[in-house]
């Protein structure tokens, strides 16, 4: 497996263009297999998670062409309602494939989904939102066996604001008869992104990003061609790393208020922010204080995805920072790793309180998630010394050769 060699202590400049979101593209992916036609997806990243959803709709009977930074689509010949175990095992959004496999082929056969171990990610609530429009389920040995044959709109209420199951019952809720309406959906700006993606085939699909989600049944959908929405968790990675690191950068081709939870913090804490258009600047002078609380919530709070990364800039800020991870049990996986390198952090529960110190040290650690990899990178970058950073797989999975786009601002970064 590759590692990634850091050395610590350059600060970082310049502009960065951010890419497609990995969590936006996945979904859109999976809502492909709803079209009878030919869809086109513009400046589509080579994330390991994109290409292993590729794989598996290539099994499904896809016709996959990756053109450039595009890639088609072509879900007429689709033949498979299945998805074998080894590679749904390799990616968690192939959850995702239930509702529009049900839609198009209706019946639909994948295994509990694998993906980061960052704690018990429940998909119950997929389940009953799918049992809400008509599907017969079975559950048996790792096997989720779906048949959908007369779909039916519902009225359903997720008790938590879940994002993979507002995204599954969307889809399915595409084909079924009459209205669905889905309340206390996930606002997340990827569910606005596939609304609009499914609209865009000639889905009826209205109130993402609201209290109600509601998705008109049609018959069929058509050909599109789409681009989907940045990543704004690269976004705010790049944004952190230049803000632990010092320096001065540009981030390109973000949607500022998607990650305004990050940057309102950096700004209350006497970081100079300044965003126009889909720009934003950072410049970050000299040790800062702490951020008091932090607590990842649901959008538009402040997101897990990038609870690990902003940790790192708590441990050499000046004071007591208190983190409480809300989401996920155990996404406080590389706080050991950050404590070999320095950092003074206690954890309790689910909250770690972090005490600032004046400097990390390289060492050897392993990134055992995406985002605890990328907060590891950046406590490499800050660090004195060298850092040898294990487990690069996982960091791979939703950053596309981060160590390239980091050397472009003037890391001390490479792959060995």
């Amino acid at each position: 497996m590759d590692k990634f060699l850091v050395n610590g202590g350059n600060s970082l400049s310049g502009s960065i263009v951010v890419p497609k979101a990995k969590n936006s593209y996945l979904a859109i992916l999976s809502a492909c297999v709803l079209c009878f036609g030919v869809v086109t997806l513009k400046e589509c990243p080579h994330f390991s998670d994109i290409n292993k959803m590729l794989d598996i709709l290539s099994h499904l009977g896809c016709r996959v062409t990756r053109q450039g930074r595009d890639v088609e689509i072509d879900a007429s010949t689709i033949s498979h309602y299945d998805v074998p175990r080894e590679l749904g095992h390799q990616v968690r959004s192939s959850i995702f494939l239930l509702g529009p496999i049900i839609g198009r082929l209706k019946h639909a056969r994948v295994s509990y989904p694998g993906g980061c171990d960052i704690g018990l990610r429940p998909i119950d609530l997929h389940l009953k939102g799918l049992r809400a429009l008509n599907v017969n389920i079975c559950e048996e040995y790792g096997i989720i066996d779906c048949v959908g044959e007369n779909l039916i709109g519902h009225d359903i209420h997720l008790d938590y604001p879940s994002v993979g199951a507002t995204e599954n019952i969307m889809m399915a809720g595409v084909y079924a008869k009459g209205i669905t309406r889905i309340y206390n959906p996930a606002k997340e700006p990827e569910i606005v992104d596939l609304q609009n993606f499914i609209n865009s085939m000639g889905g009826k699909i209205t109130g993402g990003g609201t209290d109600t989600i509601i998705i008109e049944g049609v018959g069929k959908l058509h050909s599109t061609e789409y681009t989907p929405m940045s990543d704004r968790i690269i976004a705010g990675t790049y944004l952190l790393a230049a803000a632990t690191c010092g320096g001065d950068i540009t981030i390109k081709n973000v949607v500022p208020c998607h990650i305004c939870s990050l940057t309102s913090k950096l700004k209350e804490v006497g970081f100079e922010i300044f965003d126009k258009n889909d720009n934003i600047r950072l410049v970050s002078r000299g040790r800062h204080k702490s951020f008091s609380k932090i607590d990842t919530m649901p959008y538009p709070g402040f997101p897990t995805d990038l609870q690990p990364q902003t940790m790192v800039l708590q441990t050499v800020s000046r004071g007591v920072s208190v983190i409480t991870e809300n989401l996920f049990e155990t996404r406080l996986k590389h706080v050991p790793e950050l404590i070999k390198m320095g950092a003074n952090i206690k954890v309790h529960d689910r909250c770690a309180i972090v005490t600032g110190v004046e400097n990390l040290y390289g060492t050897e650690v392993t990134a055992s998630d995406l985002r605890a990899g990328a907060a590891l990178v950046i406590a490499g970058l800050k660090a004195q010394g060298q850092t040898i950073i294990s487990g690069v797989e996982n960091i791979d999975r939703g950053y596309e050769s981060l160590e390239i786009a980091l050397s472009s601002l003037g890391a001390d970064i490479k792959r060995i």
